[in-house]
């Protein structure tokens, strides 16, 4: 009986999202306000307004277009700070033994190809994935059916047999309209955040990662006794 293959979200699932919450909400904001002389209140104002515009599109992922959007390099702030990228808890145990069991993993981001590859230097989780793949590439955002269209065409994958563990309600149900059934999201994407309410979220949450295992062995014990009862 083949395994399931499980994509990985990486900002917030695999890595800690406080390293975005950082950049974004904190660095950005002062440089911004640096750069065009203003004071920080202003510039939160500004970038808050531009955040909103383009929530959940291909272009808020984009490290070249927020620079072109702010006479900042976004791109350059982030590997000024590169040391503040972490794996979240259990992420390595997790992955070692999920590629031990055989597993295919796949990671899935919404983050620009440099900022893939600036993370993937930092923490370097590469060698347990069989595909790797950013929004940029398949030129939609995760929240989109056609990403998940476009990544099958490129990745042939049954959706029906895929798990996805991602901490954004929003993509979750992009991937569930495109029929990938079992949706796993993440109670503390940042640990700079409190943790959510599991009853406020919308799919089955973890927190520590190796805590997919159980729900991985329930996957397989149904997959294998719809076989049996065939």
């Amino acid at each position: 009986m083949n395994k399931p293959i499980i994509m990985f979200d990486m900002d917030g699932t695999l890595l800690d999202l406080a390293f975005d919450d950082l950049i974004w909400n904190h660095k950005l904001p002062e440089r911004h306000a640096k750069t065009h002389q203003i004071s920080l209140e202003q510039s939160n104002q500004i970038l808050f307004k531009f955040y909103q515009d383009h929530k959940h599109t291909l272009d808020w992922y984009s490290t070249r277009f927020w620079t072109a959007k702010v006479g900042v390099d976004t791109f350059q702030l982030q590997h000024d700070h590169k040391e503040f990228i972490k794996p979240r808890q259990g992420c390595i145990a997790l992955l070692s033994s999920l590629k031990q069991a055989g597993y295919r993993i796949w990671l899935v981001t919404n983050a620009d190809e440099r900022g893939l590859a600036l993370k993937m230097n930092q923490v370097d989780l590469s060698s347990y994935f069989e595909v790797m793949i950013s929004s940029e590439t398949i030129g939609f955002a995760k929240e989109r059916f056609e990403f998940w269209d476009q990544l099958q065409h490129m990745h042939p994958f049954e959706p029906r047999h895929c798990v996805l563990v991602d901490d954004t309600a929003v993509v979750l149900e992009g991937a569930k309209s495109f029929g990938i059934e079992h949706l796993i999201t993440i109670t503390q994407p940042s640990s700079s955040q409190p943790e959510r309410e599991r009853s406020k979220l919308q799919y089955p949450a973890i927190n520590d990662l190796r805590s997919l295992i159980p729900y991985l062995d329930q996957i397989n014990h149904e997959k294998e006794m719809n076989v049996k009862t065939a």
